[in-house]
């Protein structure tokens, strides 16, 4: 699980003013699981509908928090599945050609953006 996935839902949290007990309470969570989220110390990424409750309660964007935390979103499990021969090779040109994943990640951005 990335780190800035538990300073995410942190700051956010505060943001809202929300304990750690009132956020675990409203998601239906143990707060000291909450905790070990925010501090990146639980043993595995939330499930994706934990995910979505956090970045529900917390008005984040939910399939990039599904991400952050590295998950794939359920949805987007299809899509991988069909393609999961080029996979390797896709990961491997990101790796070695920073500058074809810079421009695929430009590429991206800018459609969600529009």
């Amino acid at each position: 699980m990335n780190q800035e996935f538990g300073q995410k839902i942190r700051q956010a949290r505060k943001d809202k003013s929300y304990s750690q007990r009132d956020l675990a309470k409203l998601l239906g969570l143990d707060f000291t699981y909450l905790s070990k989220l925010e501090n990146n110390r639980a043993e595995y990424a939330p499930k994706e509908e934990v995910i979505r409750g956090l970045a529900r309660e917390l008005d984040l964007d939910a399939e990039e928090l599904i991400f952050l935390a590295g998950r794939i979103p359920h949805k987007e499990e299809d899509l991988l599945r069909q393609h999961h021969k080029s996979l390797p090779t896709l990961f491997r040109r990101l790796r070695e050609n920073p500058e074809f994943a810079q421009k695929l990640f430009q590429e991206a951005s800018q459609e969600s953006s529009e």
